[in-house]
């Protein structure tokens, strides 16, 4: 018997996540965003971390993702790039799925943060800056989107 269906309804995981995003700013004025807690997991493992707690939801990130799996009752280990895999050689995924990786870190660092940090937490806080970074990620996750789309003769 699933425990889950494949797909939460955007009505009750969007008001799930709004709640998460005013509970850490109303317990400890803190946005809540991936990149951040990378990078504090990072630093707690070479023991410099100013906030530990971002490790720890960082790892709750992974265990609740194999959690979800397995309470689905299909438990593998998928990597979302199938249709990639499909259409390109395993090398060429690669490269460009690590090409993508350096060219998003790159931004999250210059841009202060990441999607879910700007565009969940930032904008919340009606921060211009997050407004611009959250409409620049839009707008060129898009057009990447578009791009592959003709460039993959509508495979991808």
């Amino acid at each position: 018997m699933d425990l889950l269906p494949d797909r939460v309804a955007w009505y009750v995981v969007g008001p799930l996540i709004g709640l998460l995003v005013a509970g850490m700013f109303a317990l400890a004025n803190k946005p809540l965003g991936a990149s951040g807690a990378y990078v504090q997991t990072i630093a707690a493992i070479r023991k410099r971390a100013s906030e530990p707690w971002r490790a720890w939801y960082f790892a709750g990130i992974l265990i609740g993702a194999v959690g979800a799996s397995a309470l689905q009752g299909k438990l593998q280990l998928r990597t979302g790039y199938e249709l990639m895999l499909d259409l390109w050689s395993l090398p060429t995924t690669v490269l460009v799925l690590a090409i993508g990786g350096v060219v998003m870190g790159y931004g999250a660092r210059m841009a202060g943060g990441c999607t879910s940090g700007h565009g969940l937490c930032g904008t919340s806080a009606r921060s211009v800056a997050s407004f611009t970074a959250t409409a620049t990620f839009m707008s060129v996750a898009i057009g990447v989107t578009f791009a592959l789309h003709w460039l993959t003769g509508g495979q991808l």
